[in-house]
């Protein structure tokens, strides 16, 4: 009997250890459903700031191999980018007319690997990449309705005639389909349509197949860690919900223009696992700005709040909130007006990201406001300002709007408007930073230590206001210029002194300092390089026509520093009479102004009324001749740069060295080569590009 009984004790203790193995081999594959089940939309608290990595056109500015070149200081202030559908779409695309899913990633920013390395670079940076989804739509191969058969993995993913909506460009595609043989699905949209291609029919267990795939391919396989859907209306908001549930996705944000209720039932219908750009928040600071009342950033717009607002939902929508003051959609581009804010957008990002939500600050407004948004997300990451943050409207007026929002941190007071310098705040507040139009002021319990200029390059001696934010009216700070954390002893000034940052790298640190103890230490990193200031030189941007026979040349024109907009604001822009012979070969002849190192002239040129046209021509801040091709891409024609053919220009800096004069293209000498701006110049009777 005590046999017995020990094989069974035995037998059991077997039992157990097999359960045991059992639930150890299945608890995994339970968390992955689990989490695939728990898409969150967007974390809680979130503290992050975005950048939209792009704007309109933005081809050679935006490329893959530039992006990743700048990750290093990106990564100091920015959380996530944004970067815009990345897969080939036939031809010079932004990527909203989507062709390729799985197998072209040569776009019009850069090859699959570039972007590889961007993410990765991205990543070690401390950069989440989000990915622009397009999947209302989509561009067709060769005829109204075929699409791309791609092999992915083994796999072979394809989309067909019936994945078409129904209804898709107002019954035209049917139309079409039904006399040449093909079928659409029984299905209309779901969503709004819109012409110019194919609307997909998401009821489609092919085509809700194909998008998992291509959004598992995004996350797991390109390195992407998030999306922004594009063109959410245009589908029910119920496919968004499986799709992210399917890839669960960090992070998650859907173009839905429209009303706050709108936005508010496309989250819904997300099962929350999505946020959405908060366009009412843009509406708003838009119309404030451009009607010149700044009390309308505490009102409603039209009957609508902004997701942030606690008017909505009672505050339960700022986590899904993504503010903005402006995009590629609304920004002012040179063949459309668009929408834009008209003036203020430094002061429009300093009430952008003072404020709760998770504030995307636009490419161009970075680019020309650098240093100053910096300081401002200094400012909200000192003060721990999260998507789900209290804010407060605490005064406004036609001329002012000041409002306060409470971070895990502390408080930031945060005033625009045309008087938010001379505007004094009730209570106990530093002012820490101010600009044209906005000023930041801190709560004085934060007891920290605080310098405005923010890190990074500068050219010339720069000045930084160092400032004590304490509750003690006798604090000081005190400060070192060489890295080594400052103590009692190091040079000591009083609250609101400015101190000079010398050419060359600098660590700035300093301490708040009250009796003999330092706290609240805050550091910055200068570089500093002594520059000559930009001397602007004209170009003149030369075209034959004689492979294609056209009579007459249209120059459309923008990019740059915004002044290369043509004289005729609408398309194809300026018609251009002048010409001049050189080489034995007429060309077409317009002049532009290089105003900055930074600055450059895009180009289409076109004959008739704009049609045929060329492709884009991108980035041109030199005198250059091109030849129009009788080759084509997209339809339109490719163009020969035959500059050093035709002037035998060398594309090389002068050398400082050779003590021959040196002329501009006046005919006047110049002062030595080693001071000498870029541009054209002549010597030796040759002509050079100085760089």
């Amino acid at each position: 009997m005590k046999q017995t009984n020990l094989n069974v004790k035995k037998m059991m203790k077997r039992l157990i250890l097999l359960f045991l193995a059992f639930i150890a081999l299945i608890t995994p594959i339970f968390n992955r459903q689990s989490t695939a089940r728990a898409a969150e939309g967007w974390p809680s608290n979130y503290g992050g700031v975005m950048l939209q990595g792009f704007y309109w056109d933005s081809f050679d500015a935006t490329k893959w191999t530039n992006l990743q070149g700048q990750a290093a200081e990106l990564g100091q202030y920015f959380d996530l980018v944004w970067l815009p559908q990345s897969a080939n779409c036939g031809g010079t695309s932004m990527g909203y007319d989507d062709l390729y899913w799985f197998t072209n990633y040569n776009s019009s920013f850069g090859n699959e690997q570039e972007l590889r390395d961007l993410i990765q670079a991205f990543k070690q940076n401390g950069i989440g990449t989000i990915a622009d989804v397009v999947i209302n739509h989509r561009k067709n191969v060769s005829n109204w309705v075929d699409f791309p058969r791609e092999t992915y993995k083994g796999v072979t993913y394809e989309l067909k005639s019936t994945d078409i909506c129904a209804n898709d460009d107002g019954g035209k595609t049917k139309q079409w389909a039904t006399s040449n043989g093909y079928s659409l699905s029984a299905n209309n949209d779901t969503g709004e349509g819109w012409d110019g291609m194919r609307d997909l029919d998401h009821t489609s267990a092919n085509v809700q197949n194909n998008v998992k795939a291509y959004l598992d391919m995004l996350l797991n396989d390109l390195g992407y860690v998030g999306f922004r859907y594009d063109m959410v209306k245009g589908y029910a908001g119920s496919y968004t919900k499986m799709y992210n549930e399917s890839a669960n996705p960090t992070y998650s944000v859907g173009e839905c223009w429209d009303g706050t209720n709108t936005i508010k039932n496309w989250i819904d219908a997300t099962g929350k696992t999505s946020a959405a750009f908060d366009f009412q928040f843009r509406y708003t600071v838009r119309n404030a700005i451009n009607s010149n009342d700044w009390s309308r950033l505490g009102k409603q717009n039209d009957g609508n709040w902004p997701l942030i607002s606690t008017n909505v939902g009672s505050g339960a929508y700022k986590r899904y909130a993504v503010t903005f003051v402006e995009n590629h959609d609304t920004e002012k581009r040179s063949n459309a007006a668009q929408d834009p804010i008209r003036k203020d957008t430094l002061a429009a990002n300093a009430y952008l990201l003072a404020m709760p939500g998770t504030p995307c600050v636009f490419l161009t407004h970075w680019l020309a406001h650098k240093q100053a948004i910096k300081a401002m997300i200094d400012v909200r990451k000192a003060v721990g300002i999260h998507n789900e943050s209290v804010s407060l409207n605490t005064a406004s007026a036609q001329s002012y709007y000041a409002v306060r929002t409470t971070g895990t941190k502390g408080i930031l007071l945060c005033v625009v408007g045309p008087e938010a310098k001379s505007y004094t705040p009730n209570g106990q507040w530093v002012k820490v930073l101010e600009g044209y139009k906005y000023a930041y002021y801190l709560s004085p319990s934060m007891e920290t230590a605080w310098a405005d200029l923010a890190s990074g390059d500068y050219d010339q001696v720069q000045s930084v206001t160092l400032t004590a934010v304490s509750q003690d009216a006798n604090a000081q700070v005190v400060y070192t210029l060489d890295g080594s954390t400052p103590t009692a002893s190091s040079t000591r000034v009083k609250s609101g002194t400015t101190v000079s940052i010398p050419v060359g790298n600098t660590t700035l640190k300093v301490g708040l300092l009250i009796g003999n103890v330092v706290s609240g230490i805050v550091t910055r990193q200068y570089n500093i390089q002594e520059k000559a200031p930009f001397d602007p030189y004209q170009i003149n941007v030369f075209v034959n026509t004689d492979k294609v026979g056209w009579s007459m040349v249209n120059f459309w024109t923008w990019g740059g520093d915004g002044s290369h907009a043509p004289k005729n604001a609408t398309w194809p822009g300026d018609a251009v009479n002048y010409k001049v012979t050189v080489g034995g070969k007429q060309w077409f002849r317009s002049a532009y102004t290089i105003h900055s190192e930074s600055d450059y002239v895009n180009f289409v040129f076109s004959t008739n009324t704009g049609s045929p046209q060329t492709v884009d021509i991108n980035n041109i801040r030199e005198e250059t001749y091109f030849e129009i091709s009788t080759a084509m891409d997209g339809g339109k024609y490719l163009v020969n740069d035959l500059t050093k053919e035709v002037t035998a220009i060398d594309r090389v800096a002068l050398s400082p060295t050779d003590d021959t004069p040196v002329y501009n293209l006046q005919g006047q000498k110049m002062q030595p080569s080693s001071t000498l701006p870029k541009g054209i110049y002549i010597r030796g009777g040759k002509k050079y590009v100085h760089q």
